[in-house]
């Protein structure tokens, strides 16, 4: 089953090998480095494998914004929950500086979050953000997002390769207020 989401200015699908190359891009600059990189290609093969295989696996993965006006893909957002993963995130990036500041990634990582909350039930859902990455704490702020500093962490433990400071930042429950209460 492909998945498909729709919003005014975006496609969201499920990655195809046609998405190779701009991922490759990203993840080879340094836009990747609040991710671990830049990475170099052969790593960069394994994380888009993996975003891939995540779908196949879970049944659900990150999706990759294809641009209306434009065709090509340019960024990735969706829920996301793989081994190793202390909660349910909603994650995203974007992949050229020219799509910066365009509301496109707050209109993907809402777009997923809603999918995920309502078609796979999700009950609540978390951002892993690094402390200096002002641009997704920005967005996270935005989407009504709070830091919880209750909140899982990665354990100690190298199953997941990144040690850099972060913070989790909890998205507001399915049909809330964004009242307190909402992030229980």
């Amino acid at each position: 089953m492909t998945v498909t989401i729709e919003t005014p200015r975006l496609k969201l699908r499920q990655p195809e090998m046609g998405d190779w190359e701009a991922f490759a891009a990203f993840l080879g600059s340094d836009r990747a480095q609040f991710i671990g990189g830049p990475y170099a290609r052969r790593d960069a093969w394994r994380a888009f494998a993996h975003m891939v295989g995540h779908w196949t696996l879970r049944g659900f993965g990150i999706f990759v914004g294809i641009e209306k006006a434009s065709g090509k893909p340019f960024c990735s957002a969706g829920p996301w929950f793989p081994k190793g993963w202390p909660e349910h995130e909603i994650s995203w990036s974007v992949w050229t500086a020219d799509a910066e500041g365009k509301g496109f990634a707050y209109e993907a990582a809402l777009a997923t979050r809603d999918w995920a909350y309502t078609q796979l039930g999700w009950p609540t859902a978390v951002s892993y953000v690094d402390t200096d990455n002002m641009r997704s704490a920005a967005l996270a702020e935005r989407m009504g997002c709070v830091i919880d500093p209750n909140a899982a962490r990665f354990a100690d433990d190298k199953t997941v390769d990144y040690d850099r400071p972060y913070h989790v930042w909890r998205h507001p429950a399915p049909d809330s207020d964004g009242s307190p209460e909402a992030y229980a």
